[in-house]
């Protein structure tokens, strides 16, 4: 929690003090009103005072009610924009140390826990601090200042008032014990149902496609349903407070009271006036104390909640990259050049490669393609090109300098990433085609065009309502995949990139677009390096260079002719797609 409020700027810091003062000035104008009271009760008891001075001293009871109400709105008005104002800082610092992760550090938190961390538990501390900012500066002064002037007083309503203390802090205490430990469970639980929502809704044609409404509802009611106990069972817990409260409070009344009727009754004439005066201020402040009391049990209970938010919110924000950043963000001599050197590589916690001791080197302008059966570890090896993952073992070079060495967004510039899923962001064709940042001037629409056009788009797009200005929803839903695919690989042409990566960007396209595609590509980006993953025979033909994969390791490097002579492995890939007339002919 600590480190969560040291995210606090000084004109934060000078909010709190601010409402301090105020706090203490609102405390000050309360305690001020027992003793109005006090003195209306003798000038009414002993008949001296007059309805003038009676009045005089009701008003300023008012008074000081009506300037306690307004430094606690003026208290509770700075409270809101502190504590929203934190959770502003906090969910941006969350956002952006999520960006910042590399797929190492993303599979440790799962997508349904970074946004209940970023939203839920952000509120948490929200709540906690725009609450106790009001309650816990303000219940310990006026504990302290009302027992200051009870002191004194009367030793027999002094230990019912602690008597009624110790009840409250008994019954807080049981409570806490118990409750403590589910909060986080509560949050955990929370994950989880975010997480069935949100595999529910991704996964909603496929579950109305096999009939699974009715076992995704049980699977949401399931976790749900554990949700809803866990709370349930915290809120009957913190139920007890309510009648205890109301029990402690009209018991400590009646018993000063009581004791009150028995300390007149005893007392001298003179006394009694001086007694019964007394016992109104004194119920007064036994009830501010036990009020107080209160109010830092209702913070105490807040409080673990926020701390267990604050745990998780800090776990996101104290997760150390392991892709650290580079120096390097200049010209290099070298353009377009790759070389992979004797490169390993497996999985944070694995006990195997995915890929093992690969070496090759790409020239620029040259296209280079990487076939092998499924789980051969063909995108986990291009993968490692833009550093999503770093390698195990031996160096990748980019036009001769170690990718560690690039400053991740110099290294960035350099590629243009087409992934094996293609994704579309909601906005425009245009703004899903000139996204990002390439370093450069962003595309004009001739230039997006052109891009549009070399992906083999331009005839659906043209259809669209809008052409570039065109809608795409969330996730490109309101599209087909290969229309997907196709907007994905014009956005990599319009970045105009020195290296082009492909990740079996071709799978959705039929084989005549597919090959058109594939020409005009060779046109544009002749003067660019093509890295491709396909699992099609017919899509990598005619490369410069065919890897073969198989276990992670190099089974093969050539031409498709000379694989065809030398590498069984991929010859066997390609007598299960084309017969040998056509493997002759291409």
């Amino acid at each position: 929690m600590i480190k969560v409020l040291k995210n606090l700027t000084k004109k934060d810091i000078y909010m709190i003090i601010f409402c301090f003062l105020l706090m203490v000035s609102q405390v000050y104008l309360e305690l001020k009103i027992p003793e109005f009271m006090s003195k209306i009760t003798r000038l009414v008891q002993t008949g001296s005072g007059t309805i003038g001075e009676i009045l005089e001293q009701g008003g300023y009871m008012l008074l000081c009610s009506l300037l306690s109400l307004a430094t606690a709105v003026i208290i509770g008005y700075f409270a809101s924009i502190l504590s929203s104002s934190l959770s502003l800082k906090l969910r941006s610092k969350i956002f952006n140390k999520v960006e910042s992760f590399g797929m190492e550090e993303i599979k440790k938190f799962s997508t349904s826990s970074l946004i209940t961390r970023t939203t839920n538990d952000v509120t948490q501390i929200e709540m906690t601090i725009a609450m106790g900012l009001q309650m816990m500066i303000k219940a310990p002064i006026m504990a302290i200042w009302a027992v200051t002037k009870i002191l004194n007083k009367s030793i027999e309503w002094s230990m019912l008032t602690g008597l009624g203390v110790v009840i409250l802090l008994i019954t807080i205490t049981i409570i806490m014990i118990i409750v403590i430990p589910r909060f986080e469970r509560v949050q955990k639980l929370t994950d989880k149902v975010n997480g069935v929502t949100s595999e529910n809704l991704n996964g909603i044609r496929v579950i109305h496609a096999f009939n699974a409404e009715e076992f995704q509802e049980n699977r949401f009611d399931e976790v749900n349903t554990n949700l809803t106990k866990t709370q349930m069972f915290n809120q009957r817990m913190f139920s007890i407070m309510s009648p205890v409260m109301m029990l402690v409070n009209h018991s400590l009344t009646l018993g000063i009271y009581f004791v009150g009727a028995y300390l007149i009754s005893e007392a001298g004439l003179l006394n009694k006036i001086t007694l019964f005066s007394d016992m109104v201020v004194f119920s007064s402040y036994g009830m501010q104390v036990i009020m107080s009391f209160l109010m830092l049990a209702m913070i105490f209970m807040m409080i673990p909640r926020a701390q267990i938010s604050a745990k998780r919110i800090n776990e996101v924000l104290d997760e150390d990259n392991s892709i650290k950043d580079g120096d390097f963000d200049g010209e290099t001599e070298e353009k377009g050049t790759i070389e992979f050197k004797n490169v390993s590589f497996k999985y944070p916690d694995a006990d195997e490669k995915i890929i093992d001791n690969i070496s090759f080197s790409v020239n620029k302008g040259e296209t280079v393609a990487f076939i092998g059966s499924t789980g051969s570890g063909k995108s986990t090896l291009i993968n490692l090109i833009p550093r999503f993952y770093d390698v195990t073992e031996g160096e990748i070079l980019i036009d001769g300098i170690n990718i560690k060495d690039y400053k991740q967004t110099c290294l960035h510039n350099k590629i243009g990433y087409i992934p094996q899923k293609a994704v579309m962001f909601t906005g425009t064709v245009k703004e899903n085609i000139t996204y990002g940042d390439n370093g450069k001037k962003k595309p004009t629409d001739k230039e997006v065009e052109k891009a549009i056009e070399i992906a083999q788009a331009k005839d659906f797009v043209k259809k669209m309502d809008g052409v570039l200005d065109a809608h795409i929803a969330r996730g490109g839903t309101n599209i087909s995949g290969g229309q997907k695919q196709r907007l994905a690989i014009a956005r990599a042409i319009a970045r105009n990139p020195e290296i082009y990566i492909f990740d079996d960007s071709f799978s959705a396209l039929d084989y005549k677009t597919d090959l058109t595609l594939r020409k005009e590509l060779k046109k544009y980006t002749k003067d660019s390096t093509n890295l491709i993953v396909a699992q099609r025979i017919g899509t990598i033909v005619n490369a410069d260079k065919i890897v073969v994969l198989d276990k992670g390791k190099c089974v093969g490097i050539g031409t498709h002719k000379e694989l065809l002579k030398n590498c069984e492995i991929y010859k066997e890939i390609a007598l299960s797609q084309l017969s040998k007339e056509e493997l002759e002919n291409a």
